[in-house]
């Protein structure tokens, strides 16, 4: 097993070295170095989630640097302009050390989290403005987990969910729900089973539930990747061994089919990780293992480019790591191969600005050895990215961008929805009537901005008539975004059905059905009935 301190600088000796590299046109680019001006951000460390905010800045949290060595949150323009918003301190010992990165809510603020430095409570969830503003949620208290590494992510309900790599009911970690305003719930705890140590944050599936790695536990002790329901029912989809790899910290990323794509830190066929895909069905496969030359290890995630590519780091042990494509289907490349100069050991996951362009950053190298924050420009294509990326119909989705004072429509799947310009980088929307699940499009006079994921349309069951009846009753379900229907049941038990229109499904009860409540699964999500239907003799 992998011994590495959670909350200790990481290091490593660095050593040159060169590789060939078959793809070209792609250009790598230092913008900003770390301690450039006095009291600066510095080590940016995993998880460290780059967030763009509705200014088109990219914002995030290094653990140290700052006016008082215990952290910051940082902004950067995409031209490279740094600016430290806010410094933490250890007068509240569990206002230390946020290691998460931030996290774009609905609300236009950022979301994180501190480690904290008590041995056995801490850590808190913050919310910061794009001037600096910080705002501190909750402090974890006993039995509600310790020590979060990971922000919290935005999900289809409007609440923030998040995971603990400590405490808990079996001290393994937790998974937690908060909303916007502070009100705070454990949802799950984790435990050597389902996997522990989850560092990673969680991403929101197209299913509407919530997906994660923990770093170890599971089968074989080398970790897990697992869903969690928005009510904290915990299932494993995969027990890492050795050889399909272990020990992933990496966050996931979905598809528009619903496959996950990861990362495992070790293991695979040379031992320095693995690239995989898995299905929410459990289908599993080794996209790559690891070879020393293309970087060894990974704690970075893998982004979703808008060719459909993914592209990911690797730190390096015995080299100063690396930038890579792998394809879907597991053909790789390396693109970029850090040298010190211009940073080395990249642990955070890059994020695709809407502009097309890469952004990362390195815990280390640099001009004065405190990392850098970098470009690649891969000739990827803008694109609108929304926030949130699944929600019910007449709710108000954001939409980040570039050039959108030139905006004259905008639409979810082919449905014109009307919406609000509030500057160049950022517009709003509501989810209009009869939308469904698919891509969202603005129109910019001549030319256009697509989502490259589609945008999840949340279906709901607001009735259903008769309330009871035995086997082979038509049931007529009403609600709304229902014309993606593909699935209903009654319990667990699958009926078969005819879709009448966006607002209304027939089903019949199904044999073997139990008294219990009513689900449709649309493209878009779940949908759950507030009522049972009884089955009668």
């Amino acid at each position: 097993m992998k011994n590495i301190r959670l909350w200790s600088r990481w290091a490593v000796a660095a050593v040159l070295f060169t590789i060939a590299i078959a793809v070209h046109a792609q250009t790598y680019s230092v913008v900003y170095n770390f301690g450039d001006v006095f009291l600066d951000a510095a080590f940016p460390q995993y998880s460290g989630i780059i967030a763009q905010g509705r200014d088109g800045n990219l914002y995030t949290t290094t653990p140290y640097g700052g006016t008082n060595d215990y952290g910051t949150v940082v902004r950067i323009t995409p031209a490279g302009q740094a600016t430290v918003l806010y410094n933490f301190n250890h007068t509240d010992p569990d206002e230390a050390f946020p290691f998460s990165g931030l996290t774009l809510g609905a609300d236009g603020d950022l979301y994180g989290t501190t480690l904290g430095e008590r041995a056995n409570l801490g850590g808190k969830v913050f919310k910061v403005t794009s001037n600096g503003q910080v705002t501190f949620l909750h402090t974890f208290a006993a039995g509600e987990g310790q020590h979060p590494f990971a922000p919290p992510i935005l999900a289809s309900d409007g609440n923030l969910y998040g995971t603990t790599t400590l405490g808990g009911k079996s001290g393994n970690g937790t998974v937690y729900r908060i909303t916007p305003s502070g009100e705070f719930k454990t949802i799950a705890s984790l435990d050597y089973k389902h996997g522990y140590y989850p560092i990673a944050p969680l991403i929101m599936g197209v299913d509407g539930n919530l997906y994660g790695t923990a770093w170890e536990g599971g089968t074989h002790g080398t970790g897990t990747v697992f869903r969690v329901t928005l009510k904290g029912a915990v299932t494993v989809l995969r027990s890492f061994d050795w050889a399909s790899g272990a020990y992933p910290r990496a966050p996931l990323v979905q598809d528009n089919d619903g496959n996950l794509y990861g990362v495992a830190d070790e293991g695979g066929t040379n031992g320095f990780g693995t690239m995989f895909r898995i299905s929410p069905d459990r289908k599993f496969k080794v996209l790559h293992s690891l070879k020393a030359s293309e970087g060894e290890y990974s704690a970075a995630g893998l982004v979703l480019g808008t060719d459909g590519n993914l592209y990911g780091n690797t730190y390096g042990a015995s080299n100063n790591g690396t930038i890579y494509r792998i394809t879907p289907a597991g053909e790789f490349s390396v693109l970029h191969a850090f040298d010190m100069v211009h940073g080395g050991h990249p642990e955070v996951t890059m994020t695709q600005h809407s502009g097309g362009v890469l952004y990362g950053d390195t815990v280390s190298g640099g001009v004065h050895s405190y990392g850098t924050f970098y470009t690649l420009d891969a000739g990827l294509p803008a694109f609108a990215k929304l926030v949130p990326n699944a929600a019910k119909t007449g709710s108000t989705v954001g939409i980040l961008g570039q050039g959108l004072n030139g905006a004259t429509a905008v639409s979810f799947n082919g449905k014109a929805a009307p919406f609000n310009l509030v500057s160049d980088t950022f517009l709003t929307a509501t989810v209009p009537n009869g939308a469904t699940t698919g891509p969202v499009k603005v129109t910019l006079g001549g030319n256009s901005l697509s989502s490259y994921r589609n945008f999840q349309v949340v279906p709901v069951i607001t009735s259903f008539s008769p309330s009871s009846g035995p086997v082979g009753t038509q049931v007529t379900i009403t609600g709304v975004s229902l014309s993606q229907t593909s699935l209903v049941e009654f319990g667990s038990t699958t009926a078969s059905f005819t879709v009448n229109s966006d607002k209304q499904v027939t089903a019949t009860v199904p044999a073997n059905a139990k008294s219990a409540k009513i689900t449709i699964t649309t493209a878009g999500g779940t949908a759950v009935s507030s009522a049972s239907f009884t089955v009668t003799p």
